[in-house]
């Protein structure tokens, strides 16, 4: 796997190719690399400090959050959480099943479709979370105090286009194995 110190020789041999990024490039985007790992950790982190406020686990807490940001008011389906967070159907449908036993979200049979389950959140997690909305805010107003909505927009594009990429770059290592 190529890294920053192959990189630098790469750069220090003058054996860049044409049409490729400069090698400080290639230094630049494992620093930005390295910059997700971190940054990725740090709401992993945070993940399971909320989690533990309500003494479940990270993963559930997610699950928690995904309902929350998918449900428009009818429920949402096991397939879209376990989309939302890139996650197999049947681990969601075991860790909501112990959400539901916590009396934290809701689950029924789709009125359209009984073979799919939809969640929401119950009364109880909703009002736990609006306890914590204060708190929630002041993070995300201080993590994103230096965008604006142009730049926050900005930043989503180009986050969409490298997950996406990403995505496919791995499906290429997948199929080199």
């Amino acid at each position: 796997m190529p890294n920053r110190q192959n990189a630098r020789k790469i750069a220090a041999a003058g054996t860049a190719t044409a049409g490729a990024p400069a090698t400080n490039d290639h230094c630049l985007s494992y620093q930005v690399i390295w910059d997700f790992v971190s940054i990725s950790n740090n709401l992993e982190d945070m993940r399971r400090a909320w989690a533990k406020l309500f003494g479940i686990s990270g993963s559930q807490w997610l699950i928690l959050m995904a309902i929350s940001d998918l449900d428009q008011g009818s429920g949402v389906s096991v397939g879209d959480v376990s989309d939302k967070i890139h996650a197999v159907s049947t681990f969601v449908t075991t860790q909501t099943k112990i959400l539901e036993r916590l009396g934290l979200i809701n689950r029924v049979s789709s009125t359209t479709d009984a073979r799919v389950v939809l969640m929401s959140l119950s009364d109880s997690a909703r009002t736990k979370m609006a306890e914590l909305t204060p708190r929630w805010e002041a993070l995300h107003e201080y993590i994103f105090r230096d965008f604006d909505a142009e730049a926050l927009s900005d930043v989503k594009a180009k986050l969409e286009m490298l997950k996406h990429r990403t995505k496919v770059a791995m499906q290429r290592v997948a199929d080199d194995t």
